[in-house]
């Protein structure tokens, strides 16, 4: 199901969001939901507090950023990178801080480079409540920081520096009165 995404000023998304318990939500059901919601939007990561529910669960699916690449162009960090986080923690970042511009489907149409570590370890359960462990890098990592942001009520927009939160200022009072041109559905604070 298509669900409608939650526009930037809706309190929701600045609120660090609760664990999961196991078995007190349909887990699989709802990460369906929010891939396809996220597929709909053109997206490669949804959180769950983007959807209006304030829990600790993400999914992600880089691959599309490989399509139309070529070969020597293909970013190795996001081939099958396709996954539901729940309860996510990150337990480490390394490496070398890099930029990217980043976007937000709760902040259609506007973009900015965030500085991010390129490395982190990641420790969270998938929807059979296995947990796991993992290292990523590049695109990867930096999807999952993005979208762990969401669960700890931070946006992309808090990275940018001063000047730039000033100047998209009335762009971002726009989307939350509704006026924005996104191509999906959308859910505006009242």
């Amino acid at each position: 199901m298509i669900l409608p995404i939650v526009a930037y000023g809706d309190p929701v998304l600045r609120k660090r969001a609760k664990d999961i318990e196991p078995g007190s939500i349909d887990v699989k059901a709802l990460s369906e939901n929010m891939f396809e919601t996220m597929y709909a939007a053109s997206g490669v990561g949804l959180a769950a507090p983007q959807i209006g529910q304030s829990v600790r669960m993400f999914v992600a699916d880089g691959q599309v950023l490989n399509e139309d690449e070529k070969e020597e162009d293909i970013d190795q960090s996001v081939v099958g990178f396709k996954k539901v986080f729940i309860n996510p923690e990150i337990i480490e970042e390394a490496g070398e801080d890099w930029g990217f511009e980043e976007g937000c489907l709760s902040i259609p149409g506007i973009r900015g480079e965030v500085i991010r570590p390129e490395i982190i370890v990641i420790r969270y359960f998938d929807t059979d409540w296995n947990e796991h462990e993992e290292e990523y890098d590049g695109m990867a990592a930096r999807i999952i920081q993005h979208e762990y942001d969401h669960l700890e009520g931070k946006l992309f927009t808090d990275y940018l520096p001063s000047l730039r939160r000033q100047l998209i200022r009335k762009k971002l009072a726009d989307i939350t009165r509704g006026k924005t041109d996104a191509e999906y559905k959308m859910k505006f604070p009242k």
